[in-house]
């Protein structure tokens, strides 16, 4: 594997928001960790020979991303309605990938705000590793609100959908 290909591997990690992937072939173990505190976020790249102790260690500069400052903004605001929130249903990502809203691009959005939705509707599509996995519901009720904006990158077990039960 050579640094391009970890490069690559990085930005990948990087935007899909996991906290740690690991990867290991016949000759090299590599562990990416990406960890933030409330400015920046870091990642480290540990590139072990198999059966070998760690060789090299080094902190890779961080992906440029521009809405990590929003994102540390928007957390308190969102603490609040919380409580109000707990009535509802979320709908959680089963898996790591890009979630999108419609079928296609020239197709409607699967499910909106307001529409009464059953058991086992597909309510997005999550793509990973090329292929596209509808999300279905497993309850039944009305769309609250939608937490991810189309063709963006989720993460396993990220809010995408409050459903009010009732």
């Amino acid at each position: 594997m050579d640094l391009k290909d970890i490069q690559n591997l990085i930005k990948f990690v990087a935007k899909s928001g996991a906290s740690e992937v690991k990867l290991e072939t016949d000759d090299v173990k590599i562990t990416i960790k990406t960890g933030s505190d409330d400015k920046e976020t870091t990642t480290y790249v540990q590139q072990i020979p198999v059966g070998a102790q760690p060789v090299v260690q080094q902190p890779v500069a961080p992906a440029a991303q521009p809405e990590a400052p929003a994102a540390a903004t928007a957390a308190p605001a969102t603490a609040a309605p919380a409580a109000e929130d707990s009535k509802y249903i979320t709908i959680k990502s089963p898996i790591i990938g890009t979630l999108y809203r419609k079928p296609s691009p020239d197709k409607p959005v699967f499910v909106e705000v307001g529409q009464t939705i059953k058991e086992g509707d597909v309510l997005c599509v999550i793509e990973a590793m090329k292929l596209f996995n509808e999300i279905e519901s497993e309850v039944s009720g009305k769309i609250v609100k939608v937490l991810v904006d189309d063709a963006s990158p989720v993460e396993f077990d990220q809010p995408l959908f409050l459903v009010d039960p009732s």
